[in-house]
């Protein structure tokens, strides 16, 4: 398992470093006079040369990218070109909020799923077809039809969540958790589809296997063999599917955090790449391939966990 984990680990440190380097080079390739949007367009021709100097832009590609590097592996993501804050600071105050929606949205996507593709598949009949086609249904929504719709109806209408802001943690749990339900359900709508019907087939595969006979020959309740023994077999695909859902839920994460009026890690990408904030933007994408491999190796680890010859292998 040890020697597991450090290939893993490594993998994803080479992974990081490799989309960190793709993303720093196709950013010196937009066409963007980032120096002439900081001074602004009143400034003279001298003024964007010496703010471009000021940020090394005048400097070959390859000295800076070592450079950048450098001190990137030392733990320093830099400053924003525009507002000079440290990289880590706005990454810090936005992460939260990403985390909190995205997290809710794979938890509520993980008990949804579980509950409503156990029923699929010992149910056959009605409510597995009308299972199956809501989930073919939801995920042709785009997501932030859906997020529009929970703003107007159960935010401005009904008055039941807020309809934006983000409330931290530490400060009201209560408040924290109002805050981020209909983000989280907004952006969990399309992935909990895909979980269902996923582990909806997988169940059913199970359900076939000689051992499923034997445990209820042996008096066993239907309940015990299909939520202790059947789900336990079935699981390891959907959870698969939903480690793959999180990387659609960090995209999806973008549009929600606009539509609730959240300033999260989407916000202040969407905002540094029109701007051409390149410190901000590379800060973003290594923070969120750091998230994506490290959910993955819970994802490992727990298909390990639930399927005993993948653990030993």
């Amino acid at each position: 398992m040890a020697v597991f984990l450090i290939r893993r680990l490594l993998a994803g440190i080479l992974l990081v470093i490799l989309v960190a380097s793709a993303t720093y080079i196709l950013l010196n390739y937009t066409g963007s006079d980032v120096a002439r949007n900081i001074v602004g367009e009143t400034a003279t021709p001298e003024q964007a040369l010496a703010k471009a100097a000021e940020l090394g832009l005048d400097r070959p590609l390859g000295s800076r990218y070592f450079d950048w590097l450098g001190t990137t592996l030392s733990g320093d993501l830099g400053k924003s070109w525009f507002n000079n804050v440290p990289v880590s600071t706005t990454l810090l105050n936005g992460l939260p909020v990403t985390l909190s929606i995205i997290f809710g949205a794979l938890v509520l996507s993980a008990l949804v799923s579980v509950i409503l593709g156990s029923l699929a598949a010992v149910r056959a009949g009605w409510f597995d077809k009308t299972v199956q086609a809501s989930a073919v249904l939801a995920d042709s929504i785009p997501g932030f039809l859906v997020a529009l719709v929970l703003a107007m109806v159960v935010a401005v209408n009904l008055g039941w969540l807020p309809a934006t802001g983000f409330v931290p943690f530490q400060r009201s749990a209560v408040e924290w958790l109002r805050s981020i339900t209909l983000p989280s359900v907004a952006l969990a709508f399309g992935a909990t589809a895909a979980t269902t019907l996923q582990l909806r087939g997988s169940m059913l595969d199970v359900l076939k296997l000689d051992y499923v006979r034997t445990l209820r020959s042996r008096g066993l309740s239907d309940r015990r063999v299909v939520f202790k023994h059947v789900l336990r077999n079935a699981a390891p695909p959907a959870v698969t599917v939903l480690s793959l859902q999180f990387i659609g839920l960090v995209g999806g994460a973008v549009i929600v955090e606009k539509v609730f009026g959240l300033r999260g890690i989407g916000s202040i990408a969407t905002s540094a790449a029109v701007q051409g904030d390149a410190p901000v933007v590379l800060g973003v994408v290594i923070v969120m391939v750091l998230i994506v491999v490290v959910v993955n190796l819970i994802a490992d680890l727990a298909y390990g966990w639930l399927n005993p010859k993948v653990r030993a292998e």
